[in-house]
């Protein structure tokens, strides 16, 4: 289960013929200043012994702190350049980037200061097309968007 990560793009149709998706912006000190190409779904580790689609719907309320209620449909596995494999699920629906908030971790920072320090796992959300979408996604990610966009015309 180490090496499988579940998560949820989350999409709207805010006019007629158009689509967006939500994406977050990790956190941390190492992404702070990284924005194409360091975008990601809501996504992380499952627990043992949790299905996918819970684990997804619960790494998205953590990492957003909004709940992505609609029906889930996969739209695959997709392979990180890591080798760690994501599970993804669309989900329609909406979400407020003014309720944003998102769970923390700890790491040690400065490194090597023995000091432990507090930071979100996403610090921000934004809404994209998925033209923008495909460029702000982690190399391994963007394929979500093609999948998502085959999933809305067939």
């Amino acid at each position: 289960m180490a090496n499988l990560s579940a998560g949820i793009l989350l999409y709207r149709r805010p006019f007629p013929g158009t689509v967006e998706v939500l994406l977050v912006h990790p956190g941390g000190p190492l992404w702070l200043k990284k924005d194409a190409g360091a975008w990601s779904i809501p996504k992380g580790n499952l627990h043992p012994g949790e299905a996918e689609v819970d684990g997804a719907r619960r790494e998205f309320a953590e990492e957003t702190g909004g709940v992505a209620a609609g029906r889930a449909v996969e739209l695959g596995r997709f392979r990180q350049p890591s080798g760690k494999v994501v599970v993804a699920f669309a989900v329609e629906g909406d979400f407020d980037l003014q309720s944003f908030r998102s769970n923390t971790f700890e790491m040690e920072w400065p490194p090597r200061s023995r000091r432990m320090k507090a930071f979100p796992e996403a610090d921000k959300a934004e809404w994209f097309s998925p033209e923008a979408a495909a460029e702000k996604l982690l190399s391994g990610q963007a394929p979500m968007i093609p999948a998502l966009l085959k999933l809305l015309v067939g």
